[in-house]
């Protein structure tokens, strides 16, 4: 990344500054992932548009790779085709850096009629049950053995079935979505996820020439065994992006507007920060929020979709800190999402934790330190903080956020914060440019 060792990158904020414009978000993360693993499903070219330059992304450009299909780019596009040359191992070295890797696991099998898959890898925010993927794909008649580390997946002919799951696992939903087009018959998914992503996934697919009734609801139906071909498709705007640079206008006293995101998608996080004393002006693609007095404690549990999104949690603490008084965050999805607590605890935010529960009493001032990005959302997280606080942070383990926020730096330095990427920490009168893209995506937008 124009020099910078992946891990030995860092951000230096500078906090005190207001944050006043408008951000141009990026295609979702957690859509783009499933869009390039659904190229899969066909052998005809699939062009998916407003790809983010993102790391997350690279890892799956070098995936798809692996598996045999072609990868090229144009702009902010990437054209995949997966010809005869598919093949059904995934490569361990690419599925434990990332967790979204599993999701080949449905379309190789719809494809080829069998999958091997590395357990994955990724943020260590706790276990992702992978047994709701595995239970489901076993409905539809695949046959599942884990041994060694890995999963291995075979089906003679996949047969729509009724695919109730415990848990309304996004990730299990996706998978079992993208088998179901190759299954004879109907499967119906209970319990599935509702996220817009997965009503993103569902439009690809039906752009695909699958049959698919209720997304965004409980209660997904897929008439399988439709021939599939290519598509081409947009990705939705990131709404975890646009929460992350909404609360960081809030927590500055600033003006920020999101730019590309229908509200919708964020409806409990923006009733929440109006709860909290911060002014929200919805429009059409658009958000804009704005404060000039204090803020209010409010308690927060994270759930699945129409639910406060656990993607938001670590980021919403932080203007928690400045509340007028304790806060309760509940976390219900994610163990291990507390993670960064003592990160921000070593910025002065005083963040109590039993259990999965956290206790934020307020408001606290935050001086500037050096902090280590334990994950994507933490990272975004001690960027948050560092904006409000006093002097300097250096914010380590970069590569976490660069995993998802395409060139954040940028973005905040066009909102007017004063924010440098380095290699080598704190430089005075040390220039400022914004990163290039992630390597491999820019390899294959060159192709």
């Amino acid at each position: 990344m124009d020099g910078l060792s992946e891990h030995d990158a860092r951000l230096l904020v500078r906090g005190g500054r207001r944050l006043e414009g408008e951000v141009v978000l990026s295609g979702a993360k957690n859509s783009a992932l499933k869009l390039l693993a659904a190229s899969l499903l066909t052998a005809d070219p699939c062009v998916i548009r407003r790809v983010p330059r993102i790391t997350d992304v690279g890892t799956m450009v070098t995936m798809l790779r692996a598996l045999g299909a072609e990868v090229a780019g144009e702009d902010d596009a990437l054209h995949v085709r997966a010809g005869a040359g598919l093949t059904g191992c995934a490569p361990y070295e690419l599925v434990r850096t990332m967790r979204a890797s599993i999701i080949v696991m449905g379309p190789l099998v719809a494809r080829l009629g069998e999958a091997t898959i590395a357990m994955p890898g990724g943020c260590n925010i706790g276990p992702r049950r992978i047994d709701f993927h595995i239970r489901g794909l076993e409905k539809l008649g695949a046959r599942v053995d884990i041994d060694h580390g890995f999963i291995r997946v075979r089906s003679d002919g996949l047969r729509g079935a009724p695919v109730p799951l415990d848990y309304p696992s996004v990730g299990a939903t996706e998978n079992l979505l993208m088998a179901a087009t190759a299954a004879e018959g109907e499967t119906v998914i209970e319990n599935a996820a509702r996220e817009p992503e997965i009503m993103d996934l569902c439009a690809f697919l039906q752009g695909m020439g699958a049959e698919i009734e209720g997304a965004g609801t409980s209660t997904i139906r897929v008439a399988g065994g439709r021939p599939l071909h290519g598509v081409v498709h947009s990705v939705i705007a990131d709404r975890v992006e646009a929460g992350t640079y909404l609360l960081m206008g809030a927590a500055t006293q600033g003006r920020v507007s999101t730019l590309g995101l229908d509200p919708v998608h964020l409806g409990l996080f923006l009733a929440k920060l109006r709860a909290m004393g911060v002014q929200v002006d919805e429009g059409h693609e658009r958000i804009t929020v704005s404060r000039d007095g204090p803020l209010f404690p409010v308690d927060i549990a994270t759930l699945p979709h129409p639910g406060f999104a656990t993607d938001l949690q670590a980021q919403t603490m932080v203007l928690l800190t400045l509340a007028q008084g304790t806060s309760i965050v509940t976390e219900n999805v994610f163990e291990n999402r507390f993670v960064v607590v003592d990160e921000l605890n070593r910025l002065g935010a005083g963040i109590e934790t039993t259990g999965h529960h956290a206790v934020i009493a307020g408001p606290r001032s935050l001086s500037g330190t050096v902090v280590e990005a334990p994950d994507l959302r933490g990272g975004a997280a001690l960027v948050t903080a560092g904006l409000i606080a006093d002097g300097l942070t250096e914010v380590r383990g970069v590569h976490h956020i660069d995993r998802g926020y395409e060139d954040i730096m940028g973005k905040l330095r066009g909102l007017g914060a004063d924010v440098l990427r380095s290699a080598d920490g704190p430089r005075t009168g040390a220039s400022t440019t914004a990163s290039p893209p992630a390597g491999e995506v820019e390899r294959a937008r060159r192709t």
